[in-house]
């Protein structure tokens, strides 16, 4: 009995305190760089670089379309530079993403649709990120162990429970 009071009490402090945020395609193991953690970087990549690569051989089927249906050298030509332009944007949105969180009041919401536009650029961003770190670790390591040393801060200047704190005895 006092044995399953012991895991409990364990289980509890293990519990306590932060926790790590958990990132997408990586889970929390990029904390301890356990459970996998190259691997799914070095998959992450190669799928992201692929997805990348297959998305501009589609573009290059629409452009191709352009071509046939004979639009003309303007409409072809503002196509490429939109796409070039909203991927270089997509691209330096999601770079920047992985090291600090946009503020509330930000642009990103007017930026969705161009980022959507040249999501060639979020996906090379995102392969590019996975040969460094997971994406976002850096942010999410800084985080976390903020909140780690704050929580140490805070439970190292307790003294105890001061609900079971007697009361003082007035001196007579």
């Amino acid at each position: 009995m006092s044995d399953e009071r012991d895991d409990e009490r364990d289980a509890g402090r293990a519990a306590e305190g932060p926790q790590p945020e958990p990132i997408r395609f990586f889970g929390t193991t990029w904390v301890a760089h356990d459970g996998g953690y190259a691997l799914r970087r070095a998959g992450m990549a190669v799928a992201s670089l692929l997805a990348a690569v297959i998305a501009a051989y589609l573009l290059r089927f629409a452009y191709e379309g352009l071509q046939i249906g004979n639009v003309g050298p303007f409409l072809s030509i503002s196509v490429v530079v939109l796409f070039a332009v909203a991927s270089s944007i997509a691209f330096a949105k999601a770079w920047e993403s992985f090291s600090r969180r946009p503020a509330p009041s930000s642009d990103e919401a007017s930026l969705k649709g161009l980022k959507a536009i040249g999501f060639i650029g979020g996906l090379i961003a995102y392969f590019l990120r996975c040969l460094i770190e997971a994406p976002g670790e850096k942010l999410a390591r800084a985080e976390y162990e903020r909140a780690r040393a704050d929580h140490t801060r805070r439970r190292g200047t307790r003294t105890g429970n001061p609900a079971a704190r007697r009361p003082k005895r007035k001196k007579k």
